[in-house]
């Protein structure tokens, strides 16, 4: 099957990072993780005013309805810009969630921008990311969905991924979680992807006016080699996050296993091209006034978020195994 994003999806990426390229993301991203949330507040607004926010929002909430590919689209550029705030739990995830569950009482202020949502889903997201920010706070528990009480709070190597332990609360009603999980994995692999892109361009970037020993370090051979690997895993990861996001808007029965392996395709990508990026920096890369920090911690931390890479890769052996005994 060939697949290529169409020229609406492809304007609609272009216009999201127009918008963030001219907002000032690493100063955005230093004051949310200095706690200062309200030059990040105002990013989220102009998202919402393009529709980011409101992509899995039912149209029938005032949402656009959108397919989980152009979720995806979205979701990989705001990893791109490294956009900080709860995005794979309000704008994925729990939109999803709560339509499918019958639970609709905050689905059109999530879709507008109005409420920012965050999720707990323990065991594999036992922590909520950014409560203190989040007005619609909800976990899953025992088939239920629950409002929730922020606990401790923690902190991530992410500076702006504020943590905070979880007690239930009140009981919201039953929960129908399957979809809702898959979009929340397809979600986190996408801002992996995103991050991953942006690192390899800063490295190149990097690569082409750094000289050592009077010629650029991107002429040598070692160098060419690092990229040239990050490049072709980033690239090799791709297809697979948007063909997972296929095959939940067709429905597929493989949609779990295909979420799974995006997910560790697009991890494995953007932990492979952190690396790359920190030899290509060298010593600078390590600095925390470095904007390649920016991307290097949120890479660190969303590697393990929703979920493990080995319990991902063991959900897809499991699902091989089962399809090769079925045949």
């Amino acid at each position: 099957m060939r697949f290529t994003l169409s020229p609406e999806q492809r304007d609609f990426a272009a216009s999201i990072d127009d918008l963030l390229a001219n907002a000032d993301t690493p100063t955005v991203v230093r004051a949310w993780a200095n706690g200062e949330h309200e030059p990040g507040l105002r990013l989220w607004r102009r998202l919402a005013d393009l529709g980011v926010t409101a992509l899995a929002v039912p149209d029938a909430h005032g949402g656009l309805g959108a397919s989980a590919v152009d979720l995806t689209v979205a979701i990989e550029a705001l990893g791109r810009h490294a956009v900080p705030g709860p995005v794979v739990e309000s704008i994925a995830a729990l939109p999803v969630l709560l339509a499918d569950s019958g639970h609709t009482k905050w689905l059109a202020e999530l879709g507008s921008g109005d409420r920012i949502g965050t999720l707990a889903w323990p065991p594999h997201v036992p922590y909520a990311v950014d409560a203190d920010v989040a007005d619609v706070r909800v976990c899953v528990a025992d088939g239920t969905l629950r409002k929730f009480v922020p606990g401790a709070s923690m902190s991530s190597v992410d500076g702006t991924r504020q943590l905070s332990e979880v007690a239930a609360g009140d009981a919201i009603g039953p929960a129908q979680a399957d979809r809702s999980w898959s979009y929340g994995v397809l979600a986190c692999g996408a801002q992996l992807l995103g991050a991953g892109r942006r690192l390899l361009e800063m490295s190149v970037d990097y690569a082409t006016q750094r000289s050592q020993y009077g010629n650029p370090i991107g002429g040598y051979q070692a160098i060419k080699h690092l990229l040239a690997d990050a490049v072709t895993q980033l690239e090799l990861a791709r297809p697979l996050l948007y063909g997972a996001a296929v095959s939940l808007d067709t429905g597929s029965p493989s949609v779990a296993r295909d979420v799974s392996a995006a997910r560790v395709a697009c991890a494995d990508a953007a932990y492979l091209t952190a690396r790359t990026a920190l030899q290509v920096h060298g010593a600078i890369g390590y600095t925390a006034e470095h904007d390649l920090s920016l991307w290097l911690t949120k890479v660190r931390a969303l590697r393990s978020a929703w979920g493990t890479q080995a319990w991902h890769r063991e959900q897809v052996l499991t699902a091989l195994t089962s399809e090769r005994g079925a045949a």
